[in-house]
């Protein structure tokens, strides 16, 4: 009876200390699970952060359509001919011509009779506005400038190379006598000083003095 108390005793230990093993076993099998749950639930982070990577570049197409449109504008505010088009205007930002700033020509005319063509040409490399009606002509030896005649023009825009044309009579044909003349002195405006020009084909008699404004021709020039 005693060996089998003794015997049932053991089988009781041995049971008990099975059940606790397996219940260790258990426990370990949780705890590897749940050290593994992080590994796996970390995956898709990695997943994330590979999306994440990706976004820089889509932002390339982005910064290659802000330079595209740099370039589109920069394209477009090529029409900076809107400057030159000062011409357009009367004056367009133009300075006055000044005396300095053309050459002179002075010839006696075939007809009307006594009269001589002033031919004045913008001799530098911009354009300049010409005053019409201001010319100054005076001849040495004589008391005051030339009256003027005929109708008045309108100041203009001389470009470089171009003349501007202006009549001069030197004598009436129902005056007699008067003084040898083989030059003239020009200036555009009275506050200037005056460029001394000979007379193409003098001298001339000059007992008159008369000058037109500026025209754009010489038959202009000469009607007067």
């Amino acid at each position: 009876m005693a060996y089998a108390a003794r015997s049932r005793r053991t089988t009781m230990v041995l049971a008990t200390l099975s059940l606790g093993v397996m219940a260790l076993t258990a426990c370990n099998g949780d705890g590897e699970k749940d050290s593994a749950a992080p590994s796996g639930a970390s995956s898709p982070s990695a997943g994330g952060a590979g999306k994440g990577s990706a976004a820089p570049s889509t932002s390339a197409p982005s910064d290659g359509g802000k330079a595209d449109g740099d370039s589109a504008d920069s394209g477009g505010s090529t029409p900076q001919a809107s400057a030159p088009a000062a011409d357009d205007g009367q004056d367009g930002g133009v300075g006055m011509c000044e005396t300095t700033d053309l050459s002179y020509n002075v010839t006696v005319a075939s007809k009307p009779v006594n009269h001589a063509l002033l031919k004045a040409t913008n001799k530098g490399s911009d354009s300049c506005l010409l005053p019409a009606n201001e010319l100054v002509i005076t001849i040495p030896g004589l008391d005051g400038a030339a009256e003027h005649a005929g109708p008045e023009g309108k100041d203009w825009i001389l470009k470089s190379g171009e003349s501007a044309y202006a009549g001069i009579l030197f004598s009436r044909a129902d005056t007699e006598g008067g003084k040898t003349a083989d030059k003239v002195e020009i200036a555009l405006t009275a506050s200037e000083s005056p460029a001394t020009v000979p007379i193409n084909d003098g001298p001339v008699t000059v007992n008159d003095g008369q000058v037109t404004s500026f025209f754009g021709t010489a038959e202009d020039a000469l009607t007067y």
